[in-house]
């Protein structure tokens, strides 16, 4: 790369630099210092190339638009509203200047849709290429995932399955045009978070960044009750048709998509009366299943993971 540390963090900087109010000292010192809030929500996240996403197959944009979303979906997924970023890099030493630049613009951009602003990070230099980032934001009303009720119904902010297809269109090198591809490809490259739909009379909630299954199993042990996902609904929703016609397309499953594709970061809510798409009901009982035509059906493992390579 023949970059010194000094010239990248120059370039991030520039990329990141704010005049946000809430920032009263950003990138440049020792650490950031910020305004506050009484209830803060933290969490972080890691992304390594080759098992949470491929240079060859994302830009860099891409790529800092892809690992930026899954941080502030774990903030949302708390009722939360995401104020700043901290983003940590180990380079490898190859990466160009203008890609580093391309990667920042790519976190900027999602950031910023977000409202959130980037102020610090580190860097340094590895074998392998790898990104971590640190999400901080507040929450007057925050919603765990204990909270889900008999009587609930069990809803989606978005039909999740459109990562999981862009994610089998490429590991399959398949090639494939139309409208609902590239949608597809789109949505594993760079998720499309649901920052418009307000969940704040949610029982209990999760983002889906593993799979529905997953998460809606944790959901359900965490509350003590059962979850019951019910396809007649799934298939009810707008987009399920165009879904379908893509799996049939590709040779593809539309419900493993659906239920066991990973990294959509659509919320998963329980609740009475909410916005977005109602796919089941929360029961008395323990544990997650999916009914079909009355029947419950049996699903095989999910596969996904993020400790798997793709």
């Amino acid at each position: 790369m023949g970059l010194s540390e000094e010239q990248v963090i120059a370039v991030l900087a520039e990329v990141f630099s704010s005049s946000d109010s809430r920032v009263i000292l950003g990138i440049g010192d020792d650490a950031a210092l910020v305004h506050g809030s009484a209830r803060q929500i933290l969490t972080t996240d890691i992304a390594v190339e080759g098992t949470h996403f491929r240079s060859d197959w994302s830009s860099a944009f891409e790529i800092g638009r892809r690992i930026a979303a899954a941080n502030i979906a774990d903030v949302l997924s708390m009722n939360g509203r995401c104020d700043f970023l901290l983003v940590a890099a180990t380079l490898t030493g190859n990466e160009s200047i203008d890609w580093i630049r391309d990667l920042a613009h790519g976190i900027q951009s999602q950031a910023s849709e977000a409202g959130a602003v980037v102020v610090g990070g580190d860097l340094a230099r590895s074998q392998t290429l790898s990104i971590a980032i640190t999400a901080i934001g507040h929450t007057d009303s925050p919603i765990r995932r204990s909270g889900a009720a008999v009587g609930d119904a069990i809803y989606l902010s978005s039909l999740t399955g459109w990562s999981a297809a862009g994610l089998e269109i490429l590991s399959k090198g398949l090639s494939t045009s139309g409208s609902s591809a590239a949608r597809a490809l789109n949505e594993y490259r760079a998720p499309t978070l649901d920052l418009n739909i307000i969940f704040s009379a949610a029982t209990s909630m999760s983002d889906v960044s593993d799979a529905v299954l997953i998460q809606g199993a944790q959901m359900a042990k965490a509350s003590g009750v059962k979850f019951e996902i019910q396809v007649e609904e799934i298939e009810s929703a707008l987009e399920f048709s165009e879904l379908s016609s893509l799996a049939s397309e590709i040779g593809g499953d539309v419900l493993n998509w659906i239920l066991q594709g990973g990294e959509d970061h659509a919320l998963l809510v329980t609740g009475v009366n909410l916005p977005g798409l109602r796919i089941g009901l929360v029961t008395e009982g323990s544990g997650l299943v999916v009914i079909k035509g009355g029947q419950e059906m049996k699903m095989a493992p999910v596969a996904w993971s993020h400790f798997d390579k793709e």
